[in-house]
This record gives structure tokens, sequence and C-alpha cells, in this order.
């Protein structure tokens, strides 16, 4: 596929033609999907309808993934092909922001990148359930745009057929595929979870405090500023400065152990975050995240606390670290329903530089 895009791409840099059939070298089921996905995304983005439709009409009739194309079509139902016409949804806090709380001696179930509606998902999903969580947490992602029917059927319906829903609250993080759609779904769900008497989540941040003190969750929506596709793999996400500051109170206030919890990764030793340097090399974590880390450890040791951990997704893998920039405890939990094959994303990248180091080995099949 790599190869494939590659190709594509030098073909449509020297404005040349798509040959029809894959070059030599290219397997051919890649070649189809590449050319016909690019020749897909141009005419939506030019506005020609008709061959779009006549594209995906071909797409739909070989061995493909056409629901991929929703990721596109939603982006420009919501924001145009200038990415412009609307911002995404975001509920700022306010002074009537609630702090969640738990009971001492909860059994917390987090995932990640889970909303697949998958085989895999409703496995996961069961597995979980073995557990007996007393709430669950996820770290975003609602595949493929986060629309309200795929919030329904990826998510809120497949956690309603396994858990008591009335009993066991759900919190849920914003992933970039939520925003996609510029949240619409995401936002939907929130005012559909955790019924009275439980606490409903009502921004897509927010504090879980273990009523004892001890323990307490600081989930912070990363994705805000992550609803363009064509950017996955460069974007550098950030916090918005009053959701920082409001998070950053709770975390002073505290005087026991923080788990931090996003979706996008603080640092990474299998994927690129940011622009490349000159020299083709690349720097292993996101700077905006890591300047809230410091300020949220300078907000801890004001209030005798500490951060104990922070958990992300977004990469799809189980990565455990060393401690690294400070982080004790730094998890990537992104294989909530992801396939990961054996032999997939296990070698580091060369270009980073001085990235972090795993504390166990990576998830080696699934």
């Amino acid at each position: 596929m790599v190869r494939a895009a590659t190709q594509v791409a030098s073909f449509a840099a020297n404005n040349m033609p798509l040959p029809q059939q894959a070059p030599a070298d290219i397997a051919a089921d890649a070649w189809q999907t590449t050319r016909l996905v690019y020749q897909y995304l141009q005419a939506r983005l030019a506005g020609n309808d008709a061959q779009a439709d006549a594209l995906r009409a071909e797409f739909q009739a070989g061995l493909f993934d056409p629901r991929w194309l929703e990721t596109i079509e939603q982006y420009v139902q919501y924001f145009g092909p200038d990415g412009k016409r609307q911002a995404p949804q975001y509920r700022p806090p306010t002074k009537d922001t609630p702090i969640l709380t738990f009971r001492l001696g909860a059994v917390v179930g987090l995932m990640a990148d889970w909303g697949t509606g998958t085989a895999a998902a409703i496995n996961i999903a069961k597995q979980m359930a073995a557990f007996n969580p007393d709430m669950i947490i996820h770290l975003g992602d609602i595949c493929y745009s986060g629309t309200p029917d795929e919030c329904q059927h990826n998510f809120l319906g497949i956690l309603g057929n396994v858990f008591d829903l009335t009993r066991v609250p759900v919190y849920n993080l914003t992933g970039n595929h939520d925003m996609y759609c510029g949240g619409v779904g995401y936002y939907g769900l929130l005012d559909k979870m955790n019924p009275l008497p439980l606490a409903r989540q009502q921004t897509s941040f927010f504090c879980l405090r273990c009523t004892d003190a001890r323990w307490q969750f600081i989930a912070m929506d990363t994705s805000r500023f992550d609803y363009d596709p064509f950017g996955v793999q460069n974007v550098l996400v950030r916090i918005g400065e009053e959701e920082q500051a409001w998070l950053a109170s709770r975390i002073a206030e505290f005087p026991g152990n923080t788990i931090l919890l996003s979706h996008h990764q603080l640092f990474s030793a299998f994927e690129q975050i940011g622009q490349a340097a000159a020299d083709g090399s690349l720097t292993p974590y996101n700077p905006n995240l890591r300047a809230t880390y410091t300020a949220f450890a300078a907000a801890a040791a004001r209030g005798r606390g500490r951060i104990a951990a922070w958990f992300w997704g977004h990469e799809h893998a189980l990565s455990i670290y060393a401690p690294y920039l400070d982080v004790e405890k730094g998890r990537c939990i992104g294989h909530g329903a992801i396939p990961v094959l054996i032999g997939d994303g296990n070698d580091p990248l060369t270009r980073l530089v001085d990235p972090a180091k795993l504390a166990a080995p990576p998830l080696a099949g699934c």
C-alpha cells in the first residue's frame, strides 16, 4: 500500500495520468485501491459529484473497504473542501462544570480506539464484562467519522447489549475520527449516556475523582484541533487554554494520585509526531502536550499530589513505556478493537531522535 501510494503521488506530482494496470512490483489490489481513492478525493474536492459517484461504485464493486470513504464524505459535508465551513463543536468549562466521583475500590474498565462495531470490539466488551467493572472509560475514536448512527451502533448499542448501562456509567473522550463530522455524533452521545442517578459527563474533558481522595482521572480533549483527515500524521494537537486551566486547578487541589487520560499520544517510539526536520529526523514527542504535562506536574506539586501515569490511544498498538520525559508510566492502549498483526508496528522509527524505550515488548498478535 505504501509503495502504491508513493507511485500514485509520483504520477500526480508530474501531471501524468494514472494507469489502470498496476506498475511492476506493486500488488494489483493495492494499486486499484490507491488509484480509486485518489481519483475519488480529487473528484469530490473538485465538486464533480457524477465522477465521484462513478468511482465510488467502482470501488464498491472491488474487494476493498468502501466505508473508509465515509471519512472524506463526512468531512466535506461538515467542513467543505476548504476545511472552513464549520468549526467543531466544543463545550468550554464553566463554574458549573461538575467533578465526577466514583467509590473506593471501584473496578475501572479502560479502552481506546474501540468504536469499530466489529466482532473484535464485541469480544473486547464481553471480556471486559467478565471483570464486572463499576465504570467504563473510552479514550476516543468511533469509526469511521463519529456520525450519530456510528455512535449508536458502534458504541452505545454494543455497550448496552453487554453491560447494564443504568448501573455502569460510561465516560468517553473524543478521538480524531469523532471530529471528522464536527463532533455532532459525539456530543449527542454525551447527552444519551449515564441516565440518573448516574453522574453524566457534560464536556469532552472531565475530572473523575475517588471519594477517598486517593486517586483521580484527569481526561483532556486532545482531538478538538484534529478534525482534518488529510493531516493525521503531521498534526500537533494541543489543549485549549481554558480547559487546561480548569484541569490544572483540579490537579492542584487534589493531594492524591492523578492518572492522565487522552486520545493522542504524548510520545511514541513507532509513529511520527509533527513535521520532520530538514534532515528527515523526527521529534519523538508532542511539544504542546509536553508543556501541558509540565504545567500539570507543577500543579500536582502545589497540591502535594503526584502524576502517577498517562494512558492514551490513537496508535493502534499496546506500548508499555519505561519512564520518559518525567512521565513515570506512559501507556498506549490503542489496540482496543483493531487487529495487531504479528510483526506489525514492532520496529521503532529509526528517524526518531532519542525516543522513549519500551518497558515490555509490544503486543505480538491478537
